[in-house]
């Protein structure tokens, strides 16, 4: 059964080559597509350098959009979404979110950081249903409105919502030892700050759906 991983990345140079490291080595996954969203630095050689598939958006559309152009681009019946700033990812980890879908007895899978850094462990043992690792069959997105893509950040909430209404059988898998980079320590302060405010805004227009 085909498995594709998608990742929307925005200027993740610095970060993107180790995702793509372990994604290359794992057998069940027949399909990685990057979506470059807009980037401004060397986010796209680096991708070509690992030979895998590369859709360049001219302009920043937003983790949503970016996330719709790559589904868009494959025909895979399962998908994993996976940030493109993830530090200490391993083989079994994607396995352990793919498999269970893979052999039927789950629908969705939700990666959940654990035993990495304090900061993002709680951020998801408070809202674990936020995470942008998971893995899901197609039809579970073939449910989503056009409108639904255009949410930004809330793109997790529309998936959760969607899950939810279907009755979706789901299982978190723990990520040990696994974490991301928080935006101000990608882009600063200020930067930083600014951008988690405006996801915090596409995710809780989200809450009131």
């Amino acid at each position: 059964m085909k498995v594709v991983a998608i990742i929307p990345a925005y200027n993740e140079e610095k970060n993107i080559g180790s995702v793509l490291s372990v994604l290359t080595q794992v057998e069940e996954i027949t399909e990685i597509l990057v979506v470059n969203d807009g980037s401004t630095d060397g986010t796209s050689q680096i991708v070509r350098s690992f030979g895998v598939k590369l859709i360049e958006l001219q302009e920043n559309r937003g983790k949503s959009l970016a996330m719709w152009t790559g589904v868009r681009h494959s025909k895979a019946p399962i998908i994993i979404f996976l940030d493109a700033d993830l530090i200490g990812l391993t083989r079994s980890q994607i396995k352990d979110m793919i498999i269970p879908i893979i052999q039927g007895y789950a629908d969705m899978t939700l990666g959940i950081f654990c035993s990495g850094r304090s900061v993002t462990d709680l951020a998801q043992k408070i809202a674990p249903y936020l995470t942008g690792q998971r893995a899901m069959k197609r039809w579970v997105l073939e449910g989503l409105d056009q409108e639904d893509w255009e949410t930004g950040f809330g793109i997790e909430m529309a998936i959760t919502r969607q899950a939810k209404n279907s009755n979706l059988r789901i299982m978190k898998v723990p990520l040990a030892n696994t974490t991301h980079l928080m935006k101000e320590e990608k882009m600063g302060v200020v930067k930083g700050v600014a951008a988690r405010a405006k996801m915090y805004w596409e995710i809780m227009k989200q809450l009131s759906h």
